[in-house]
């Protein structure tokens, strides 16, 4: 089973309705006992980073999170929950996050006044690596963003697919080992974003 983490900051019933529209069983919770006795783990987010981590120190679910990655447990972040997972954000005056992938996160500083902050629509995702996460879904396909601010990982091993917004080449995925991570809403995102909710919940955490 899935296990969807509830810390106040997630967008819980359209990713849990997505999952069940591919015939996925999932569940929502808050309790680190069962995130890290979890499968899978899916990590969602929308809202403020500042307030996301003080909810997430407050519960031990940081704790958790990183026990459930350093167990090999498969896990996939989406937005908020992508951008906590870097050490460090500029929102909110600068948050230090979880540092489970080496990068920081960024404010968009577009220099045109077409290009709007935040980024709210559809846009074409690069991949740079072949994924089983990313299996059946062509490169350049389109992915629905919402977002101010973007993942920029430090090496590039990190970065598997990539995404320019407003004079930015972002980390639209950022991945290590067996975890992945989206800056879209796959949820969001139609037919192949539930393509790769699909793919990942046969995913056995190996590349």
């Amino acid at each position: 089973m899935i296990t969807i983490i509830d810390y106040k900051a997630g967008n819980l019933t359209s990713v849990r309705l997505a999952f069940q529209a591919v015939d996925i069983e999932v569940k929502v919770s808050n309790d680190p006992a069962e995130i890290l006795a979890a499968e899978k783990v899916v990590f969602p987010g929308v809202g403020a980073v500042g307030t996301a981590m003080s909810e997430l120190q407050k519960g031990e679910l940081g704790d958790a999170i990183r026990q459930s990655v350093a167990k090999k447990t498969p896990f996939l972040g989406i937005c908020l929950g992508t951008q906590i997972l870097l050490e460090y954000s500029e929102e909110d005056g600068g948050v230090e996050t979880l540092g489970l992938i080496p990068g920081q996160v960024k404010r968009f500083q577009p220099k045109s006044k077409w290009d709007k902050v935040p980024e709210i629509g559809w846009n074409q995702v690069e991949f740079k690596i072949e994924h089983p996460v990313l299996s059946g879904i062509e490169n350049g396909a389109e992915f629905y963003f919402v977002h101010s601010y973007y993942p920029a990982t430090k090496y590039d091993e990190n970065c598997y697919a990539t995404t320019e917004y407003a004079d930015a080449t972002f980390s639209s995925i950022v991945g290590k080992e067996n975890l992945i991570a989206t800056q879209f809403h796959p949820e969001r995102s139609g037919r192949i974003g539930l393509q790769l909710l699909k793919n990942f919940s046969n995913w056995s955490g190996q590349c």
